[in-house]
């Protein structure tokens, strides 16, 4: 479905060779080339960018597995558009927030349309990184949004580990999802993003990033944490979102969880998110196995590393045992969560060095 951009927000965009050239001399700037997936993306990228000089444009889903450069190539994208009236948000950000918009407006006839208002203003280009749906309360909501969007004229590109079709797999609710599948797919030109290399692992991403100079450390005894500066415990009361919020021990922006306390409670990205505000280094303690939590705390870690990935916040997890034996469980958003902690520098309980663990290896874990 095409969108339309008013003429007051038309500028130039750069042609497609250009754009190109943008692209694989950011690629050669980081040590690798561009994939034929990513070109192909990239050539959509230009085309649609053409079009919004013209004022018709059709949005774009691109998928793809982990690493394989789809917030690189949105980001790109996102910088090149050249109006002004432009949003890159993570969409656990932006949901979360139209959850709250929609409480507050609920008396209005149209709590959606004044929360898209209140949110969005007058954009009419919209990014979206790491888009999933994992409860069909949400997917019933979203089938509402996209249709508001679309109405809107505002032109998408969104990034995800899934394919359209394999959004809320759950043989329960997947049919009830069917309507969010029908707009991006008429609404929506998608695209796969492929590749041999997973582009977190290159070292000229890691060294631009906070996240990943943090660590794993287990089994977490008194030498590794008086090595890594680990606060005493001293718990403290937060009150999150009205909520009340247990911490081990904060101070000035150093915040230090129980695991039990963050995932195995009725915590929500929401609480994450305005937690991530407040604090740029995050101490997690007591990492087990998570396979042997439940479902929704094993969802709640992989939405709490998503979110510490994506606000850039340093991360030091303490475990029981080696990262690659606690990762498990069935969830294939697991297979983010392995990639990024992967990431962070291993100190484990023989020589207390720190390594990585390469994402590939943990990727393999069930």
């Amino acid at each position: 479905m095409p969108t339309w951009i008013p003429a007051v927000l038309r500028r130039r965009s750069p042609p497609a060779s250009t754009l190109l050239d943008i692209f694989q001399g950011r690629a050669a700037a980081c040590g690798y080339t561009l994939s034929t997936g990513q070109r192909q993306v990239i050539e959509a990228m230009a085309t649609q960018l053409a079009a919004l000089d013209h004022g018709r444009a059709r949005s774009l889903y691109l998928h793809g597995a982990v690493g394989r450069g789809k917030s690189w190539l949105l980001d790109g994208f996102f910088q090149a558009v050249p109006t002004p009236a432009k949003r890159r948000l993570h969409f656990h950000d932006f949901f979360a927030r139209l959850h709250q918009g929609m409480h507050r407006h609920r008396l209005l006839n149209d709590a959606l349309g004044a929360t898209l208002d209140e949110l969005l203003g007058d954009v009419q280009v919209l990014c979206f990184d790491e888009f999933h749906v994992h409860d069909i309360g949400d997917a019933m909501l979203l089938t509402r949004m996209f249709d508001a969007l679309f109405r809107r004229g505002v032109f998408l590109l969104l990034t995800s580990n899934y394919a359209p079709e394999g959004l809320l797999p759950n043989p329960l609710y997947h049919q009830r999802f069917l309507p969010v599948i029908h707009l991006i797919n008429g609404h929506m030109q998608v695209l796969e993003v492929d590749g041999a290399t997973d582009f977190r692992s290159l070292p000229t991403n890691r060294a631009q990033q906070r996240f990943t100079q943090g660590h794993y450390i287990w089994p977490g005894d008194a030498a590794q944490r008086q090595a890594l500066g680990i606060p005493p415990v001293q718990p403290v009361v937060l009150a999150i979102n009205q909520r009340p919020l247990r911490v081990l021990a904060e101070a000035g922006g150093q915040v230090m969880f129980a695991f039990s306390d963050l995932c195995e409670q009725a915590t929500a990205v929401i609480d994450y998110l305005v937690l991530a505000e407040r604090y740029e280094h995050w101490i997690i303690d007591g990492l087990n196995d998570l396979a042997e939590c439940s479902l929704a705390a094993q969802q709640r870690f992989i939405n709490l590393v998503d979110v510490l990935y994506d606000q850039d916040r340093q991360l030091t997890l303490i475990g029981k045992r080696a990262l690659a034996e606690s990762l498990g469980g069935t969830l294939a958003d697991l297979m983010r969560t392995r990639s990024r902690l992967g990431q962070l520098q291993q100190l484990d309980a023989s020589d207390h060095r720190a390594t990585r663990i390469g994402a590939p290896a943990l990727a393999q874990l069930p």
